[in-house]
Protein backbone atom coordinates (compact mmCIF):
# COMPACT_ATOMS: atom_id res chain seq x y z
CA UNK A 1 0.00 0.00 0.00
CA UNK A 2 0.81 3.58 -1.13
CA UNK A 3 0.43 5.81 2.45
CA UNK A 4 -0.26 9.39 1.23
CA UNK A 5 0.84 11.69 3.48
CA UNK A 6 0.81 15.33 1.88
CA UNK A 7 -1.43 18.16 1.18
CA UNK A 8 -2.69 16.55 -1.99
CA UNK A 9 -5.04 13.74 -1.07
CA UNK A 10 -5.88 10.97 -3.57
CA UNK A 11 -9.37 12.76 -5.14
CA UNK A 12 -7.20 15.20 -6.42
CA UNK A 13 -4.41 13.05 -7.90
CA UNK A 14 -4.53 13.18 -11.60
CA UNK A 15 -5.10 9.62 -13.07
CA UNK A 16 -1.60 9.30 -14.50
CA UNK A 17 -0.35 9.36 -11.11
CA UNK A 18 -3.29 7.09 -9.55
CA UNK A 19 -2.58 4.78 -12.25
CA UNK A 20 1.57 4.58 -11.38
CA UNK A 21 0.42 4.58 -7.60
CA UNK A 22 -1.53 1.59 -8.25
CA UNK A 23 0.64 -0.08 -10.49
CA UNK A 24 3.69 0.22 -8.10
CA UNK A 25 2.23 -0.26 -4.54
CA UNK A 26 -1.34 -1.45 -4.65
CA UNK A 27 -4.08 0.08 -3.08
CA UNK A 28 -3.42 3.94 -1.62
CA UNK A 29 -4.56 5.31 1.38
CA UNK A 30 -4.81 9.15 2.81
CA UNK A 31 -3.22 10.08 5.79
CA UNK A 32 -3.42 14.31 5.98
CA UNK A 33 -0.03 16.25 6.72
CA UNK A 34 -0.29 18.68 9.66
CA UNK A 35 -0.54 21.70 9.92
CA UNK A 36 3.13 23.06 11.14
CA UNK A 37 3.13 26.38 12.91
CA UNK A 38 5.90 28.66 11.93
CA UNK A 39 6.74 29.10 15.35
CA UNK A 40 7.23 25.28 16.25
CA UNK A 41 10.19 24.30 18.06
CA UNK A 42 12.24 22.06 16.65
CA UNK A 43 11.07 19.91 20.32
CA UNK A 44 7.43 20.63 18.64
CA UNK A 45 8.56 19.31 14.95
CA UNK A 46 9.78 15.81 16.65
CA UNK A 47 7.38 15.50 19.14
CA UNK A 48 4.69 15.56 15.75
CA UNK A 49 7.19 13.10 14.04
CA UNK A 50 6.69 10.75 16.67
CA UNK A 51 3.03 10.51 16.83
CA UNK A 52 2.83 10.35 12.92
CA UNK A 53 4.99 7.59 13.18
CA UNK A 54 3.27 5.71 15.70
CA UNK A 55 -0.26 6.65 13.39
CA UNK A 56 1.65 4.56 10.28
CA UNK A 57 2.75 2.28 12.14
CA UNK A 58 -0.66 1.64 13.23
CA UNK A 59 -1.79 1.37 9.81
CA UNK A 60 0.90 -1.20 8.88
CA UNK A 61 4.84 -2.54 9.16
CA UNK A 62 7.91 -1.56 6.86
CA UNK A 63 6.85 -4.47 4.74
CA UNK A 64 3.12 -3.49 3.26
CA UNK A 65 3.40 0.40 3.57
CA UNK A 66 5.62 3.02 1.07
CA UNK A 67 5.07 6.13 2.46
CA UNK A 68 4.50 8.89 0.27
CA UNK A 69 5.51 12.45 2.09
CA UNK A 70 5.49 15.83 0.95
CA UNK A 71 4.80 18.56 3.05
CA UNK A 72 6.01 21.61 5.49
CA UNK A 73 10.10 20.60 5.09
CA UNK A 74 11.46 20.41 8.73
CA UNK A 75 8.72 18.25 9.70
CA UNK A 76 9.02 15.94 6.17
CA UNK A 77 12.92 16.08 7.11
CA UNK A 78 12.12 14.56 10.69
CA UNK A 79 9.35 12.12 9.70
CA UNK A 80 11.45 10.97 6.71
CA UNK A 81 14.37 10.29 9.06
CA UNK A 82 12.15 8.19 11.52
CA UNK A 83 10.49 6.63 9.02
CA UNK A 84 13.67 5.30 7.46
CA UNK A 85 15.31 4.44 10.79
CA UNK A 86 12.08 1.98 11.04
CA UNK A 87 12.77 0.06 8.08
CA UNK A 88 9.76 2.26 6.00
CA UNK A 89 10.78 3.49 2.34
CA UNK A 90 9.40 6.58 1.77
CA UNK A 91 8.75 8.94 -1.02
CA UNK A 92 8.41 11.95 -3.27
CA UNK A 93 6.40 12.35 -6.36
CA UNK A 94 8.04 14.67 -9.04
CA UNK A 95 6.54 16.87 -11.25
CA UNK A 96 6.96 19.17 -14.82
CA UNK A 97 6.17 22.30 -14.08
CA UNK A 98 4.02 23.94 -17.11
CA UNK A 99 4.33 27.28 -17.14
CA UNK A 100 1.63 29.51 -19.63
CA UNK A 101 1.91 33.31 -20.10
CA UNK A 102 -1.52 34.97 -19.98
CA UNK A 103 -2.94 37.88 -21.93
CA UNK A 104 -2.66 39.92 -18.80
CA UNK A 105 0.98 39.42 -17.75
CA UNK A 106 -0.10 36.66 -15.75
CA UNK A 107 1.85 33.22 -15.77
CA UNK A 108 -0.50 29.59 -15.23
CA UNK A 109 1.60 26.96 -13.70
CA UNK A 110 0.78 23.51 -14.45
CA UNK A 111 2.27 20.30 -12.56
CA UNK A 112 2.63 17.36 -14.82
CA UNK A 113 3.00 14.03 -12.44
CA UNK A 114 6.47 12.31 -13.66
CA UNK A 115 7.21 9.48 -11.00
CA UNK A 116 8.04 8.52 -7.68
CA UNK A 117 11.58 8.87 -6.17
CA UNK A 118 12.69 7.53 -2.85
CA UNK A 119 14.42 9.54 -0.28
Amino acid sequence: MLLNISNHPLSTWTDEQVKVAKEQYGTIQDLPFPQVSPEATHNDIQQLAQEYLSKIQDIGTPEQLTIHIMGELNLTFALVTLLKANGYTCVASTTRRVVKELDNHQKLSEFCFVQFRKY
